[in-house]
């Protein structure tokens, strides 16, 4: 019997795939839809050989090319050319192979009568379940070409933003790195070979030289297994980081990290207040709202908030409820937003605080940035001047007794 890929919400809006076996592609629908589903996607389930296997990581669309993708369609959208043929003239100029593709695909299905919103939402790894519930809403409210420029619009500031804050972290990052390699270096082959005269001497060493000489000899002695324990504790880290318990656990430690924990909160809070605004004011409603912004807020504990708003807005309580008891989360956020609910322009209101917020973390990563070099060349001063007296001054001591 044939299998089918499906991907239904559930009562109370939760978005569950799966599979599910039928005779035809109707009745895979229909036992969906008798479960109490609200079916987004059924399509027949791809038999797959050992050679179309893909990994996951050349399986994803960068989001630079999701960003071209949506300005483009945005820009034909707007000149009144069909959908069909927007999508095979994108599809056209993109030279993302995995994505274009999929643009074909998509141009097929909804050529064939399918809705772009479940044709989109079949590709996961290029359309995300905000970008597919931003499609769908402009569909039901017939402001699609409305929607589709409001998406590039929010999708263009979001990568801008983050291209901002990745080109602020390159530079730290590679004189990190770099001293870090050439710390090691040092420890491990140079540097015995310039104690070594020292140790013959039988001079007396000061504590800088002789706890120099421990390390560089536990680095000359363990180098090997530094390597390997180093790179097994990072593998470790990254999958122990990917199970539930630890993601909360660490999203929770990296917002107290001085400095950057409170960049990282505003990068958080811009997330969720600029998805949010998007997603209502495409006409979302704010329960499906907020289960769309917990996935893509990017930190466990502010998704645990979120969910928990959501359960109340659910049982009839205000969105404010739990923002407003969390320490976490700015004051701000809940007192701006239980004036834009009495008022009903909630998502007005998000704006404002998307604007804020983005505002303060474009200040605090130029702070950074601004900061980290002298900082830099303090440690590196003092790492330097520490191992030179270390060894310049038993040397000289020799040379002034001779």
């Amino acid at each position: 019997m044939p299998r089918y890929d499906y991907r239904v919400n559930d009562a109370n809006g939760r978005t569950i795939s799966g599979v599910v076996d039928a005779a035809t592609l109707e009745m895979a629908t229909d036992t969906l839809k008798d479960k109490g589903y609200s079916v987004v996607s059924v399509v027949e389930a791809k038999k797959k050989s050992l050679m179309e296997f893909e990994l996951p990581f050349f399986n994803t669309v960068p989001v630079k090319e999701m960003v071209i993708f949506s300005r483009q369609f945005a820009v034909l959208m707007g000149a009144k050319v069909p959908v069909v043929s927007s999508l095979k003239t994108v599809a056209r100029q993109t030279r993302h192979k995995k994505l274009q593709q999929i643009i074909i695909d998509i141009a097929d299905e909804v050529e064939s009568g399918t809705a772009l919103s479940m044709a989109m939402a079949k590709y996961p790894k290029a359309f995300s379940n905000f970008f597919v519930n931003m499609i769908r809403s402009g569909e039901t409210t017939g402001r699609l070409e409305e929607v589709m420029n409001y998406l590039a619009d929010q999708m263009e500031r979001d990568f801008d933003l983050m291209a901002k804050i990745k080109g602020a972290m390159i530079y730290p990052a590679v004189v990190i790195s770099g001293l870090f390699v050439v710390g090691f270096i040092m420890m491990a082959y140079v540097v015995p070979k310039l104690t070594q005269v020292l140790t013959e001497s039988g001079t007396a060493l000061p504590w800088t030289t002789k706890l120099l000489i421990a390390i560089s000899n536990f680095f000359k002695t363990y180098s090997i297994q530094i390597i390997i324990g180093t790179v097994l504790a990072l593998v470790g880290l990254q999958y122990w980081i990917r199970t539930p318990v630890g993601k909360r656990i660490w999203d929770g430690l990296i917002l107290r990290v001085p400095v950057f924990g409170p960049m990282l909160q505003r990068i958080y809070l811009v997330r969720f207040t600029r998805s949010l605004s998007t997603l209502l004011s495409g006409g979302v409603d704010i329960p499906s709202s907020l289960e769309v912004c917990a996935d893509l807020v990017g930190n466990a504990k502010y998704a645990s908030m979120i969910q928990a708003t959501r359960k109340e807005v659910m049982d009839g309580n205000s969105i404010t409820t739990v923002f407003a008891t969390d320490s976490s989360m700015p004051k701000m956020i809940p007192q701006m937003m239980a004036v834009g609910e009495e008022t009903g322009r909630l998502y007005e209101v998000l704006d404002k605080l998307t604007d804020f917020y983005s505002r303060e973390l474009s200040a605090s990563v130029d702070n950074l940035v601004a900061a980290i070099e002298p900082m830099i060349m303090m440690v590196m001063g003092v790492a330097v001047g520490i191992m030179v007296a270390a060894i310049m001054l038993p040397m000289y001591n020799m040379a002034t007794n001779l």
